[in-house]
């Protein structure tokens, strides 16, 4: 399989993210091509997951190719537990893919660019075509209520 060049990330709240996944799935909301197709609940979540320690962990995977995350361990000195779980998520992001060669699972970059989509000026209960603004969760705070004179 080919690499992809770009990924575009985009940041959304939970609540956002929900919104649109649910008009996708209602077919209220078509995806245009231009779209991200990652989605980060924050800029510091995409932080913690491209790290500058992260990015130095693609680029080795990406120049020296390693045929295993044992290799990939021996290259860069750390251990193959934390490579790991760094590496699922990495994954889960759709960042890296394995493949399977016999019994290894060989780390690959699936992306070698990244686009970051994001606006200051969206406010955060815009709603998406065909769907009511969400309204902000009253998160423990007592309702006020005005009582009859």
């Amino acid at each position: 399989m080919a690499v992809m060049e770009t990924l575009k990330i985009g940041i959304a709240s939970y609540e956002e993210m929900k919104a649109r996944t649910m008009a996708i799935a209602r077919g209220e909301l078509k995806p245009s091509p231009d779209e991200p197709k990652v989605w980060f609940t924050s800029l510091e979540s995409l932080g913690q997951v491209l790290s500058s320690g992260n990015i130095a962990l693609l680029q080795v995977i990406a120049s020296r190719n390693p045929r295993s995350i044992q290799e990939l361990a021996e290259l860069t000195g750390k251990q193959k537990s934390n490579l790991s779980r760094t590496l699922k998520t990495m994954a889960r992001y759709g960042i890296i893919r394995f493949e399977q060669d016999h019994n290894r699972r060989v780390p690959i970059v699936a992306h070698h660019r990244f686009v970051l989509d994001f606006s200051l000026t969206t406010p955060v209960n815009e709603p998406y075509p065909g769907r009511k603004p969400t309204q902000p969760r009253n998160k423990g705070k007592k309702r006020q209520t005005k009582v009859a004179a």
